[in-house]
């Protein structure tokens, strides 16, 4: 059984700091502040959020077949996946994808970072290293170095429009490692064994691996340290943050960001069932025309040639704050109360409302004068039948039944994407 009492480098802080804490993915991790979820939620939109997310796994593949072995065990064609014009993975990018059991089903989700030619780092979820490590290994042919590096990962995430001040108080030539550093590109790098000189540095020298990517749809950065020097980078972060009230963030508000911004939570929203009719397709190699795989094949590609037709998966969004835990007893019905469906993910954006039937964020630059946000359930289900966008359903436990709109997309006035120069001229 996995040991649920892990911790990550950070956890006497987040205790000293009072944390509520909990169990995720065998680690005692912080929940919420004493700020509170929906303030900690609402500074990420507006300001700065600083996360420690220490307990994510990294695993290092090494070798001149290194790109043949994630070519066959990783969803995305890395000859084929950044921007629009599909070109070649390449150093300094990184691309999300996943990894299939031979039935489709999602073994993990994860981020591939191109360190060089033949040198990959891969991001997968807390406890989820040495699963994939291992799967990786059963499909090597040649002589790939595959390197578990597990609890030898620090991380501190910092996500916000606000993010970039901080992080420019944090690191030496902020100016020159800025520039040219597109949504889902990094600069430096992260792995224990290597002592080269890094292009990324904190101001005393610490080399990092800096990434414009994060699990909160909106701007931001995450830093990747070795562990032993992660405490520092947190609590520098901390006291460069104060200047923009940027607060420390738990996974309460990790987990509502995340589904305002349609990402799904492994092994919750995807899992061991077959990868399709959701919406994340992009997960996939499709050709252009959205009907077959580009240029390859992969682990669990075969599941697809034939049409998934008793399942599907749809963001939704509510009429108010209220939500229900999905778990025994809670279903999703259709307007004569016939099930019709299971609750996979059901959160509370607070940086959300409604007018007039249209969305609008706190960021949204439109929001009708009358409208003040409270905050709107959002989520993801799951269904027998296919359902059409703007169709109304029912979520249902024993107590209660709330309405909510089956949607294409949650939150609107996403950052993630701007220019970095953008963000800092408008600072």
């Amino acid at each position: 059984m996995e040991n649920q009492n892990k911790t990550t480098p950070l956890f006497e802080q987040h205790v000293a700091d009072g944390a509520k804490m909990g169990n995720f993915g065998g680690y005692q991790m912080p929940l919420w502040y004493p700020s509170g979820p929906k303030d900690e939620h609402l500074s990420v939109i507006q300001r700065a959020g600083i996360f420690d997310t220490s307990h994510m796994a990294a695993i290092t593949v090494k070798g001149a077949d290194s790109y043949e072995l994630l070519q066959h065990c990783f969803t995305k064609n890395l000859g084929a996946c950044i921007g629009l014009k599909k070109t070649p993975l390449v150093e300094g990018r990184c691309v999300y994808g996943l990894f299939l059991n031979e039935q489709g089903g999602v073994i993990d989700d994860a981020l591939v970072y191109q360190c060089n030619d033949n040198h990959y780092m891969i991001i997968v979820n807390a406890a989820m290293g040495s699963m994939i490590s291992s799967h990786l290994k059963r499909n090597n042919q040649g002589g790939v170095e595959i390197n578990d590096l597990t609890d030898k990962l620090g991380k501190v995430d910092i996500q916000g429009p606000k993010s970039v001040k901080i992080l420019e108080k944090l690191i030496q030539n902020p100016d020159v490692v800025l520039e040219k550093m597109p949504y889902f590109s990094f600069k430096g790098y992260f792995d224990p064994s290597v002592h080269a000189k890094c292009s990324v540095t904190l101001l005393d020298g610490t080399p990092i691996l800096l990434s414009r990517t994060g699990y909160t749809g909106e701007f931001g950065f995450e830093i990747f340290i070795e562990s032993n020097a992660v405490t520092k980078l947190w609590e520098k972060a901390i006291e460069a943050g104060k200047e923009y009230n940027a607060i420390t963030c738990g996974l309460a508000a990790r987990d509502s960001l995340r589904v305002g911004a349609v990402l799904p939570l492994s092994h919750q929203d995807i899992g061991d069932w077959p990868f399709c009719n959701n919406p994340w397709p992009f997960a996939l190699s499709y050709d252009d025309d959205g009907d077959n795989f580009t240029k390859k094949s992969f682990i669990g590609a075969e599941s697809f040639t034939q049409k998934c037709t008793s399942e599907f998966t749809f963001p939704f969004v509510g009429f108010d704050p209220r939500k229900i835990i999905p778990g025994e007893g809670t279903s999703v019905v259709d307007k004569d109360n016939q099930p019709i469906g299971s609750i996979l993910t059901c959160a509370t954006d607070m940086a959300i409302g409604r007018a007039e039937g249209v969305v609008y964020s706190i960021a949204s630059s439109d929001i009708p004068e009358s409208l003040k946000i409270r905050g709107l359930c959002c989520g993801f289900v799951k269904t027998t039948i296919a359902l059409e966008s703007g169709q109304i359903v029912y979520l249902k436990d024993a107590k209660r039944q709330i309405k909510v709109e089956i949607v294409k997309d949650i939150r609107p006035a996403r950052t993630a994407r701007i220019a970095i120069k953008k963000i800092r001229d408008n600072i």
